[in-house]
């Protein structure tokens, strides 16, 4: 009897266990920045690639839906005994376009698969590159994730959400 992935991992886990293997050291990356800038404000300076990246998702899509962007930052600030890394602000949020708007930072996880795709599409193999590049892709899988304010908003638009958990329902039951 032998033993192959999909005896012990869901099939999808095993169709992409390359793409996740080369996105590993990213996400170990990742959870230090984090660790760090939690603990010393001078680690926030890891994050701002993937600031600049949340924050102008809001703003896209923002401007895409309508909801009309009147100020963007990405300039750190104290907030009570955090930090507020970046912010966007809408000025007409309205049900329609408060999900596109407050979830648009989900879309940031493509940017660490196509590179992890790109990377291991060939029959990759780990080169020196590929460190640099896992540094520069823990930002956004930090980044990715829309705050607690983020989900707030984004819960005015309710109806366009559960059209696209039935959107999403569909796809996933298509043969």
């Amino acid at each position: 009897m032998s033993i192959t992935c999909s005896t012990l991992a869901p099939h999808w886990l095993c169709i992409h266990r390359d793409l996740l293997l080369y996105l590993a050291p990213s996400a170990a990356l990742a959870l230090l920045i984090r660790y760090l800038s939690r603990r010393y404000a001078i680690f926030h300076v890891f994050t701002l690639a993937g600031t600049i990246c949340h924050e102008l998702a809001h703003l896209l899509a923002g401007l895409l839906t309508g909801a009309r962007p009147a100020s963007f930052t990405v300039i750190p600030r104290r907030s009570g005994r955090g930090w507020e890394l970046g912010s966007v602000v809408l000025t007409r949020v309205r049900w329609y376009n408060a999900a596109p708007a407050a979830l648009a930072p989900l879309l940031i996880l493509g940017i660490p698969l196509a590179v992890a795709h790109w990377r291991t599409a060939p029959g990759w193999r780990f080169e020196p590159a590929d460190l640099g590049l896992a540094f520069l892709l823990a930002p956004q899988m930090l980044s990715f994730w829309p705050s607690a304010v983020d989900w707030r908003i984004a819960a005015r638009s309710w109806p366009v959400l559960m059209l696209a958990l039935l959107a999403w329902g569909a796809v996933l039951m298509w043969p």
